[in-house]
């Protein structure tokens, strides 16, 4: 009877007076009792000496009492005969006889009036009440995994529903807790159930939920809680970069795929897929070459975001291919630069300034100043001399390969004064008359470089540059030897100049 008109009933019908007896008839003891729902109240019976009957019997109202040992009853007859009442709740008041047979065969009898409860209207109605129960969430559209964990896909709409059951009444309240946020509430309100959607669901709205059902009267509280993930895929591609690394004949390849939840499926294409948000790969000199796509495919999990989501990136592997200028000339004691630009190479390559045919190793000092502007690399030799004189290479590697291929053989004429303008052109003429006696022999690989391989004459007159006019007004014109590809790749290229006195 859960209403408040059965209550206020109970109410007046448990309010009547406590009455004490004194001893009549054959009852040997008549007491009155008085309890709150919930108390535990002992109903005495035979009480004289330290005797402990064989036997007792508890009847109310007339009718046998069922009683047990079992102490997860609430009517348990104790071992002294007393009747022991827990949880006293209305109904339990009533007239008691206890019927106790002594050792000796005598018999005695105790009658106990529990005949009020003294119960007020509120603890009445809490004790009534109850509840939460069956607290429980949804949300839809979702999807739910093995471990009941539910997921959705950005974009969607979702509706979140907690419903249960309480009396006399429940508050609802839906709260969240994400990597940004936690206990924020969402939405509260009163009745059985309590809904409501997000829209357009994104991935700062991926938490726990949890729905909070509370009874004011029974001050009970049931919580529910449900972990929602929100699936997506970047619209971007993947990222794919190169690092070179302490040995020129290694790189690591690294492809990164961002913005994209749960982790992707990645893979190089000299290898199987791996779930991971970077995937790196290292990669030997003797498995890459001059022209090679290097590629990663990214996959989005589940498959059920669509074969279209699949996203790649690439690169095209390039040796390097150092340019410089075609002719330098300078005064001796003057400063002459030789300049080289790269950028061709992919990976990008390693370029230092080497002279002579061993390929010695300049350093910047006080008589080479070496300088990097962007893509051009310059070396700068302080106070020319003869001693200066031979060849300069700008050397330029990435990890394709060890071949050589030397390319823009230049030559660089240094004058003592202008009176050896003539000289100069005739050094110069001996230089290019000679160009198929003058090479580069590389021991490793047995390559040879001619400063010049063709015999188009007007090639050679239609670009060489000219100093200042001398005294008499004529032009010096100086030799220029100009860059001939070469039909063989590698990844080390050159530049090199010839000084000459």
């Amino acid at each position: 009877c859960k209403n408040p008109a059965s209550i206020f009933f109970f109410f007046l019908f448990l309010s009547a007076d406590l009455v004490t007896a004194e001893v009549s008839g054959n009852v040997s003891s008549e007491t009155a009792l008085s309890a709150s729902p919930g108390d535990i109240v002992v109903l005495p019976c035979y009480s004289a000496g330290k005797v402990t009957p064989v036997v007792t019997t508890w009847t109310k109202n007339g009718r046998e009492i069922v009683t047990g040992g079992d102490p997860t009853r609430r009517l348990i007859v104790n071992p002294d005969g007393s009747l022991n009442m827990s949880a006293t709740m209305p109904g339990d008041e009533g007239i008691y006889l206890c019927n106790s047979t002594l050792s000796d065969n005598r018999s005695f009898l105790a009658q106990v009036t529990l005949s009020e409860v003294i119960l007020s209207f509120n603890a009445l109605y809490a004790f009534l009440s109850g509840g939460p129960e069956n607290v429980s969430t949804s949300i839809s559209p979702a999807t739910a995994l093995s471990n009941g964990t539910l997921y959705t896909d950005r974009g969607s709409s979702v509706t979140l529903r907690c419903s249960g059951s309480s009396y006399p009444s429940q508050h609802l309240t839906w709260a969240f807790s994400g990597d940004s946020s936690s206990n924020d509430s969402l939405v509260s309100g009163s009745g059985s159930s309590l809904e409501f959607t997000i829209q357009n669901i994104q991935p700062s709205a991926q938490g726990v939920y949890s729905c909070m059902a509370h009874n004011p009267v029974s001050n009970m509280t049931v919580i529910s809680r449900t972990e929602l993930l929100v699936y997506y895929v970047s619209d971007r591609h993947p990222e794919c970069k190169w690092t070179l690394t302490q040995n020129i004949s290694l790189v690591q390849f690294t492809c990164t795929w961002l913005e994209v939840y749960p982790t992707p499926n990645l893979r190089w294409d000299m290898g199987p897929f791996q779930v991971a948000d970077s995937l790196n790969v290292t990669m030997s000199r003797s498995t890459l070459s001059d022209g090679q796509t290097v590629n990663c495919t990214a996959q989005p999990q589940p498959q059920h975001l669509g074969p279209e989501k699949e996203k790649s990136c690439s690169f095209t592997l390039k040796l390097p291919f150092p340019e410089g200028e075609p002719m330098v000339s300078a005064l001796e004691a003057s400063n002459v630069t030789l300049t080289c630009t790269e950028t061709t190479s992919k990976p990008p390559a390693i370029t230092t300034w080497r002279k002579g045919l061993q390929l010695d190793y300049i350093e910047s000092g006080s008589k080479y100043i070496l300088s990097l502007e962007g893509p051009v690399f310059k070396l700068t030799i302080v106070n020319v001399t003869k001693e200066d004189e031979g060849f300069y290479f700008c050397h330029s590697e990435n990890p394709l390969g060890l071949l050589l291929n030397k390319r823009n053989i230049l030559a660089l004429v240094v004058l003592q004064n202008r009176s050896f303008a003539c000289l100069s052109v005739i050094i110069a003429k001996i230089v290019y008359n000679s160009r198929d006696r003058i090479c580069l022999v590389d021991d490793d690989s047995g390559d040879v470089l001619s400063l010049v391989e063709s015999d188009d004459e007007q090639v050679f007159q239609d670009a060489v540059p000219r100093l200042p006019p001398i005294t008499n007004g004529h032009h010096t014109t100086l030799v220029q030897i100009h860059r001939i590809p070469s039909s063989r790749t590698s990844s080390q290229q050159f530049i090199s100049f010839l000084i000459s006195v």
